[in-house]
């Protein structure tokens, strides 16, 4: 079995974004609220997904703009408190994501016992934070040396907030980082977040992807799951699920309760 399918363990997972609030240090932190207020806005948003019926939850940092690709200490730390003070209350699989730092999304997920990470592994890229150059390979040899094998690494091959300077097609550098980085997913995302990715895009990765999953990363909407679920491996969604459906606001129970039935209705009741 596959490391994506004993993390999910359900054809086509939807993974529900828990988005944390901005963290210590960054310009948009609320300092009178302070970490409390994060936990709380984070239980809030945990356990409506749950109660929505997600398959998996992922904690993240989307407020901390202007993101960084080396996060100050205080965010990583701020969120392990987060997570390890929600740890008895989470029922589902979950994966955490620390924009845009790879070790440190690496050392969020031993810290927490996360079983999966989301970041950008592989490329390089022109960005709104400067060039962007990561590096998989130190990533996977850094999780394997924190004892953390069993995290499955889900690689988003489309950058937001940045154009790709690899002039390949984008399906042939998923192929690409497949064979040399050893994904466990394959993630295509649009533009920016909240922003879909390009149905054909997607269409032609998963045609060109064939040994591991093809994940929708961004913009997935009420309207659009079935026709996603149709191609993909399963989808990310954050915005969606808010009030009113925009991406700072607090998850919406019943836009995630009803999200959740079209995509089970689009995995065929399952």
């Amino acid at each position: 079995m596959s490391k994506f399918a004993q993390v999910f363990g359900v054809a086509k997972p939807v993974i529900g974004m828990v988005h944390i609030g901005a963290l210590p240090g960054a310009p948009l932190y609320d300092a009178q609220g302070g970490p409390q207020a994060l936990l709380d806005g984070a239980r809030r948003d945990l356990l409506a997904l749950q109660a929505a019926g997600f398959d998996a939850v992922m904690f993240g940092n989307e407020n901390d703009r202007p993101y960084e690709f080396e996060v100050d200490t205080a965010s990583t730390a701020t969120m392990a408190w987060i997570i390890g003070a929600l740890r008895s209350e989470i029922t589902v699989p979950f994966g955490v994501n620390v924009l845009w730092d790879p070790m440190s999304t690496v050392a969020l997920a031993a810290a927490t016992g996360a079983r999966f990470v989301r970041e950008i592994f592989t490329g390089t890229y022109a960005s709104d934070m400067g060039p962007w150059t990561p590096d998989a390979g130190k990533a996977m040899r850094y999780r394997n040396s924190l004892g953390a094998k069993d995290v499955a690494m889900l690689y988003n091959v489309s950058a937001e907030f940045a154009h790709s300077l690899d002039q390949r097609p984008l399906p042939d550098r998923a192929r690409s980082a497949v064979f040399s980085s050893i994904p466990d997913a394959v993630l295509v995302s649009g533009q920016i977040t909240g922003e879909a990715a390009k149905m054909e895009d997607l269409e032609a990765v998963k045609r060109a992807v064939t040994d591991v999953p093809v994940m929708a990363n961004t913009g997935v909407k009420h309207a659009t799951i079935g026709d996603i679920l149709r191609i993909a491996d399963g989808c990310v969604v954050g915005s969606a699920l808010k009030v009113d459906g925009h991406t700072w606001n607090a998850v919406d129970p019943d836009r995630a309760a009803d999200f959740m039935a079209k995509a089970r209705a689009a995995r065929g009741g399952q």
